[in-house]
């Protein structure tokens, strides 16, 4: 498909694009928390993707470019960042399949996710890529267009950080108690 829209088949960019259309969707929602802006980023996003389509490497994966490209997108916004709402969204709809798993699960998430205060922009984009959509160190890395071990810095930090709010808040969850 690629391919064919370099080669003046425009209208093959459509097809290309279809599967991610609600992925950009649903990840600019989460980033922005606005509508009308997540509408904005992913168009963007796909304005982009068409624009430097020649500069696509065909060894990476698709997704994670426009991932990429999204993120870049995002950043460039005027409304920049991931709230702890959003994120409390994001580890909601991680759900496992026994009710009970789930529902004690959502809670710890959103005791958890209540403690993102205090990351950094990077922090949270970080966490939000490794730990809520589960992306790998270097998929997460492609798309924040930073090293993997920048990653790991990152999300080491982020941790640490949550680790201590969840202390001084919720030292149930850690075994402890208040």
């Amino acid at each position: 498909m690629v391919e064919l829209v370099l080669s003046g088949q425009t209208e093959a960019f459509e097809p290309l694009v279809t599967p991610y259309k609600k992925l950009l969707l649903t990840i600019a929602y989460r980033l922005s928390r606005n509508a009308e802006e997540a509408k904005e980023i992913s168009q963007e996003t796909l304005l982009r993707a068409f624009r430097y389509l020649r500069s696509f490497d065909r060894k990476r994966s698709f997704k994670n470019w426009l991932l990429q490209i999204e993120m870049n997108a995002w950043r460039a916004s005027s409304k920049r960042g991931a709230d702890e709402a959003t994120l409390r969204e994001l580890a909601a709809n991680a759900h496992p399949e026994n009710p009970e798993a789930r529902q004690t699960g959502d809670e710890v998430r959103s005791q958890v996710l209540s403690c993102l205060d205090g990351l950094s922009p990077r922090e949270k984009e970080v966490f939000l890529l490794r730990d809520i959509e589960e992306m790998s160190i270097k998929e997460t890395a492609q798309i924040s267009r930073t090293s993997a071990m920048a990653v790991r810095v990152h999300l080491s930090r982020a941790r640490q950080k949550i680790r201590e709010r969840v202390k001084e808040r919720f030292p149930e969850l850690l075994g402890g108690s208040r």
